[in-house]
């Protein structure tokens, strides 16, 4: 129909809100003020007067740096790590007399480490920049003048350009809707990237912009624009439209969102706005931040520690250098006579041996840098590249629908996928498949439908289930009725006693007829027929509405024309058995609402009869029954609750007749509702609906799945029993949320819900009244008044051990969020076991991450898949974004990109608690290394009356850290394992090993670092005493200075490389290959460096060949030195491993014993529960089992 206008629709008289019309009362009155200053020229962006307001251009980034600033502030990057800013000062210090080694050997490895670093950096960025210009380059139509559009770049758009919006495009930037492809200028917009929501929004333009149907209309169209300053709310917009000399008001009605998306509509035309970063949606975005792991600060705290110890050495060294070098010469004698202390330089001088303790000072500051391992850094670098590969690659995260895998966008965050405390989770997209399936109902006290959810499926596997065998039949039964007929989607009904026109057979048939009647009337959705097949498809304002039409229709009462006035039906005739055109009369539309909880439609049938129908929750129907109406509400009332502790969303059906009278004068009333301009306009309509929607005759309910993705229970499930917390944080209804919650076992029947809302009588009263003042204070009291009220309920559920849910609306959790409340509503939410904020505005998101993360100081992981999820993603310590079907504004800021939720499972509970693990394990050994190292050449220090004298070769200190020890340990943080994938899913309470910080918390840091110190006492006072006046060669030469920095080395690379074969885990070929060669290299080096010219290897010249080798003492003393150097920590680790086993520990044991298949003694080690588990299938079926004990016992 592009090109062509389709039919008008009198949608004012379908909806409750009048079409186009408003006044300049309230807020409109605000305009041209401060925060209301902003014009908008249309259809003349380059004029003059726009010009000199000089609006921001329509084009985004999410990059972290740009061409300019990526060198300095990558540079800033990698020097505000405290190590890299010292060995910067070490290498320009390298230049000096002051070193005490070549400055080559010094520099090379520093600007190596900064290279790879700032090279991966770089690579990452890239990657995010041509997602960036993907976007700005996406193509739209613009007015160009004269009636004529042409294609443009969004990222050239300007604020007054006039653009035309094709179906299922996105709108470019924020518009204001002028006329679309319908004759009344609707359209319908989805809005999920924004707010997450899937079903439609209806918009409108002004009536006096709505004879605008084609791009010639828009030749010689003028007019200007007043409106609010850029701002992040989504919900609300206040503007005005000068039009020929006419003021017109602008409401949220007219404005269309950047990146929501155009649907049911050809095409519509609209003018920019806002651009870029005004746009509502980048406003709710904040700047992507610069995330450090927990593990990486605690480090940087550790390199400070070192630099102390470091700086605490050279000083002593350097006073008693001092006071060494003051007793050099005293009366013409002199001490330490091979220094020349009468004829030397500054600084040896016994007459300036302040200034000489002050130069010896720097030296030892260059000299002990070995302490801090220059490769950690890089080395941790590659192997969390190494470990995003590995999580890449994984195919039990591939899912092959979509072909996608799994995608660690940045690698800087590996570890902390161990330590999530929290997830702060999206619903819509995340949880969910945006798809809804009508799956059972209840009619006349009847229960239909034998589908099985997937909360019973995950429940009856669980062991000791009295319902597995029964769920087991149901499903084999399911799946013979699903291959005798093909999938439709939303329906997944299966009851023969109702398909196929069989309900006719039924006791109650009558009822099953109006029932399903009801089904087919009772909504707002349009249908599409498409013109090559015949079929009808329905576009409905909500997912599960589209489900009831549907259901309607595969039950025999086919939903195919609407009408201004009218819905007609296909319907099936239980007298001849075949399908008749039924045509109702559309009176009116009583519309859903969140306070309402319910919808109604008024119809005349062919009869004349005058018919309301209503839908609606059981929370509101039940009481709205007449006395005769009621007759299966019993029946009704307990299918509800099977159906929600089943996870199923339900609705109860009811009707009445109407008589004339009655109708008439509540149609004078609605109307009148209707028209009113009054703030309280919708309390008007509401109360008018009120008197009508009563004395209903209950026919039944209904039950639909709002579809979880697959494996979500089980996830959640997996994830509870690790210990971790999980919210859920959606722009969906408080009902919506509360279904999800019980459809994933995040909230139970029986569970206490605190529910914090904004719906309160009192609140409405004062909103009426207008005072808003007086209506913020009471709603701040209110809120107050209801976290208070939690906080006391929850000091008593502690008490019973009872599990509690908060759930609570966007207008309270402003409240909740502000400075002074925010502490209590988090001190409620912690001691939840389920958090549940509907209502959400992308910015309270981001807001409740930031609270959470900084007031408990845990790891926090946000998981979404919409543009509505950025901020969220950016703000918490991990950002997961889920590569869903509709856009990819959550991946492009997210850290890590899954394909479904049931991928988080794996993502933290094998590749978290590994990658923690391993990094943990790596940086604790690196320490281990280097101090071991450096205390060697300090104690050669204090041997050498601390002369400055370097214990070895240049490049032997050079080349410790990149070839002869780091290797080992890339391999180990690549490649270790301490329990299987398998069994880190059979034991989820493992993980809690990260949360804890177990394998890196102080004292196992500081056990390293002592096993380090008494490495280097043992390898040098052994050394040095064995070697001291020892003979060592053929000819009886003792030892010197070059043998025994050789002979010390050795034995250093040889403990520190059998310490990491004790400490691995999992050995791989990798492993052995860069132990054991490690330590072979060492000798090649030495020979092949030995044999250089002298002036290249100096001390090192054919120091091996002609001394070491030959020599058996040389051989001897490395293994007594090796052996005795590492039985303090196998000693430890024999009685820790025995006496006092961690909890990967026990799991080994396991393993090794074969009892990993014992359920007993796996059941045993489960109950080292550290947390009990009060959310997910598991805790909902010991609930459940504890209820029915307790009834048990009761009877």
């Amino acid at each position: 129909m592009a090109g062509g206008r389709r039919r008008r629709q009198h949608f004012s008289r379908i909806h409750a809100f009048s079409c186009g019309k408003a006044s300049f009362k309230g807020e409109h009155s605000l305009i041209g003020g401060p925060g209301f200053s902003r014009v908008v020229h249309c259809n003349d962006p380059d004029s003059f007067e726009a010009g000199v307001l000089n609006y921001g251009s329509n084009y985004v980034r999410n990059t972290k740096y740009t061409l300019a600033t990526f060198f300095p502030k990558s540079l800033f990057e990698q020097f505000r790590r405290v190590a890299n800013l010292y060995f910067l000062l070490c290498a320009i210090l390298s230049f000096t007399p002051l070193s005490p080694y070549s400055a080559l050997s010094n520099v090379l490895p520093l600007v190596l480490v900064i290279g790879v670093t700032m090279g991966k950096e770089a690579l990452e960025d890239w990657r995010r920049k041509k997602q960036d210009i993907e976007v700005n380059n996406r193509k739209i139509n613009v007015h160009r003048g004269n009636g004529v559009f042409d294609n443009a770049k969004w990222m050239d758009l300007k604020v007054g350009d006039i653009v035309k919006v094709q179906k299922d495009e996105f709108f470019p930037a924020d518009l204001i809707l002028l006329s679309s492809s319908y004759e009344e200028a609707i359209c319908y917009v989805e809005t999920m990237n924004l707010d997450g929501e899937t079903n439609l929004k209806l918009k409108q333009a002004l009536d006096a912009t709505s004879n605008f149907p084609e791009d010639t209309s828009f030749q010689t169209f003028k007019a200007v624009i007043n409106c609010e300053d850029p701002n992040a709310n989504l919900y609300s917009f206040v503007g005005g439209l000068q039009l020929e000399e006419q003021q017109y008001p602008l409401t949220p009605q007219q404005l269309l969102l950047r990146d929501s998306k155009l649907r049911n509509t050809d095409f519509i035309y609209g003018v920019v706005i806002f651009t870029g970063l005004d746009t509502k949606v980048m406003q709710n975005s904040t700047d992507p931040p610069s995330k450090r792991s927990k593990i990486e600060k605690r480090m940087d705290k550790i390199v400070y520690y070192l630099f102390s110890v470091l700086v605490l050495m050279s000083f002593i060294g350097s006073i008693f250098f001092g006071i060494s070098t003051s007793e050099d010469l005293e009366n013409g004698r002199m001490t330490r006579w091979y220094l020349r202390p009468d004829d030397t330089t500054i600084y040896y001088n016994p007459k300036r041996a302040p200034v000489a303790a002050i130069l010896h000072f720097l030296t030892a500051v260059m000299l002990y840098s070995y302490l801090i391992p220059i490769s950690l850094y890089v080395s941790i670098e590659i192997v969390k590249v190494l470990q995003s590969v590995f999580i890449n690659q994984d195919l039990h995260m591939y899912y092959e629908e979509a072909d996608k895998p799994a995608h660690a966008r940045t690698s800087n965050l590996n570890e902390e996928l161990g330590q999530v405390d929290t997830i702060l989770s999206d619903k819509t997209g995340t949880l969910t498949c945006n798809s809804m399936e009508f799956i059972k109902c209840s009619v006349a006290g009847t229960a239909y439908g034998h589908g099985v959810t997937e909360v019973e499926r995950a429940l009856a596997w669980r062991k000791g289930t009295p319902l597995a065998q029964e769920v087991t039949d149901e499903e084999a039964q399911v799946e013979d009725s699903t291959e005798a007929r093909t999938s439709v989607k939303g329906f997944n009904f299966i009851d023969e006693r109702v398909t196929n026109g069989n309900w006719v057979n039924e006791p109650h048939a009558d009822v099953i007829q109006k029932f399903i009647r009801l089904l087919a009337i009772c909504h707002t959705a349009i249908p599409e027929v498409d013109e090559e097949t015949g079929g009808i498809s329905y576009e409905a304002e909500s997912p599960d509405e589209a489900a009831f039409v549907i259901a309607a229709r595969e039950l025999g009462f086919e939903f195919y024309e609407r009408t201004q006035t009218s819905i007609s039906l296909h319907e099936f005739d239980p007298i001849s058995g075949r399908k008749l055109e039924r045509t109702y009369k559309l009176l009116n539309i009583l519309e859903f609402s969140s306070s309402r909880k319910r919808m109604s439609v008024i119809v005349r049938n062919k009869e004349g009869k005058l018919l309301l129908l209503c839908k609606g929750a059981d929370s509101v129907m039940f009481e709205r029954l007449a006395k005769n109406g009621s007759e299966f509400e019993e029946q009704t009332k307990e299918h509800i609750n099977e159906y929600a502790d089943a996870g199923l969303r339900t609705l109860v059906l009811a009707y009445r007749e109407l008589d004339e009278e009655e109708h008439n004068e509540f149609n004078m009333e609605f109307t009148k509702a209707k028209n009113s301009l009054s703030t309280d306009r919708d309390e008007m309509i509401e109360e008018v609906a009120e008197k009508i929607e009563r004395n209903l005759i209950l026919l039944g309910a209904t039950a639909v799945e709002d579809k979880l993705q697959s494996g979500v229970p089980e996830c959640i499930d997996k994830l509870a029993q690790a210990g971790i917390k999980i919210w859920v944080l959606t722009g969906d209804k408080m009902e919506t949320a509360i279904n999800i919650g019980f459809a994933c076992s995040l909230l139970r029947q029986g569970m206490k819900q605190i529910v914090i809302s904004s719906e309160g009588p009192e609140i409405k009263a004062l909103e009426k009244a207008g005072d808003e003042s007086a209506v913020a204070v009471a709603f701040k009291a209110n809120v107050l008044r209801q976290i208070s009220e939690g906080k006391e309920l929850l000091t008593t559920s502690s008490e019973n051990s009872e599990a509690l849910a908060l759930i609570i609306d966007g207008k309270s959790l402003t409240c909740a969020l502000d400075d002074d409340v925010k502490d209590m509503f988090l001190e409620l939410a912690l001691g939840c076991a389920s958090v549940i904020c509907c209502r959400s505005s992308p910015k309270q998101k981001a807001l409740v991450a930031r609270l959470v993360k900084i007031r408990t100081g845990n790891t926090i992981l946000a998981i979404g898949d919409g543009a509505n999820d950025v901020g969220m993603l950016q703000e918490a310590d991990i950002g997961v974004g889920i590569s869903g079907v509709e856009g990819m504004q959550a991946v492009m800021s997210s850290d890590i990109a899954i394909a479904q939720f049931r991928y988080l499972e794996r993502l933290l509970l094998v590749h978290g608690h590994w990658c923690y693990r391993r990094i943990s394990s790596m940086i604790c050994y690196f320490f281990y290394k280097n101090i071991a190292f450096g205390f060697t050449i300090f104690f050669f220090e204090v041997y050498a009356s601390f002369s400055g004298q370097a214990a070895y070769n240049d490049w032997y200190l050079s080349l410790y850290n990149v070839f002869f020890t780091s290797l080992p340990v890339i391999a180990l943080g690549v490649f270790d394992q301490d329990v299987s994938a398998r069994l880190c899913l059979k034991f989820p309470l493992l993980y809690q090993e990260g949360v804890q910080n177990v394998l890196f918390s102080w004292i196992r840091i500081l056990g390293w670092a002592l096993n380090g110190v008494l490495t280097a006492t043992l390898i040098f006072f052994f050394c040095i005493r064995a070697m001291d006046h020892q003979a060592f060669r053929k000819g009886g030469e003792v030892v010197g200075f070059e043998i025994l920095g050789t002979t010390m080395y050795t034995c250093v690379v040889w403990v520190v490389n059998c310490q990491m074969a004790l400490s691995i885990n999992y050995f791989t070929y990798v492993q052995h290959l860069f132990i054991w060669g490690g330590i072979i290299f060492w000798y090649i080096f030495l020979l092949g460096y030995g044999a250089m010219d002298p002036s290249i290897s100096t001390t090192a010249y054919k120091v091996f060949i002609e001394a070491c080798a030959p020599a058996p003492f040389y051989w001897l003393l490395t293994l007594f030195v090796l052996v005795s150097s590492l039985i303090p920590y196998f000693t430890y680790a024999s009685i820790q491993l025995r006496f006092f086993p961690m909890y990967h520990q026990m799991i080994q044991w396991i393993r090794t014993d074969g009892q990993s298949d014992d359920p007993e003694y796996c059941h045993m080690v489960r109950q080292r529960s550290l947390r009990p588990t009060t959310v997910g299938y598991t805790a909902r079926f010991e609930a459940t089992s504890k209820r029915f004990e307790e009834r048990s016992e009761g009877h």
